[in-house]
């Protein structure tokens, strides 16, 4: 058999969900795919954003412990563990995929929130 291709971007499905009640996105894989790019420069600017925030809630933390606030990262992925359950009845394993995906994202903030405490001072009571 030979090696698979690449799927056209530019044709009709070659497959159908079975269950009837299934609303497709879009009409070809490539349209799929700009909307797609679409949410991930959304996604981005969002977690730009947030970046920001976690940078200024470093003026707020005495010490190491507080910039990595361990109960503060359980109430986070148990938060977005929730809300993305409300979407799981169209992507099952969705809560598994977000809390992943905030793991990774919380380790990296962290970080970044790490060297940014470095360069900030105590101000004087």
């Amino acid at each position: 058999m030979p090696p698979s291709l690449e799927p056209r971007v530019d044709i009709a499905p070659v497959r159908r969900f079975r269950d009837p009640t299934y609303r497709p996105q879009a009409a070809t894989l490539g349209a799929l795919r700009e909307k797609i790019d679409a949410l991930d420069a959304q996604i981005v600017a969002l977690l730009a954003e947030r970046a920001l925030c976690v940078r200024d809630a470093t003026r707020f933390k005495r010490d190491a412990f507080q910039v990595a606030a361990p109960e503060r990262q359980a109430a986070v992925f148990a938060r977005v563990r929730m809300l993305a359950d409300a979407h799981a009845a169209d992507f099952p394993s969705l809560p598994d995929v977000v809390e992943a995906a905030y793991r990774v994202l919380v380790a990296g903030f962290i970080a970044g929130e790490e060297r940014f405490f470095a360069e900030t001072e105590p101000i004087p009571t």
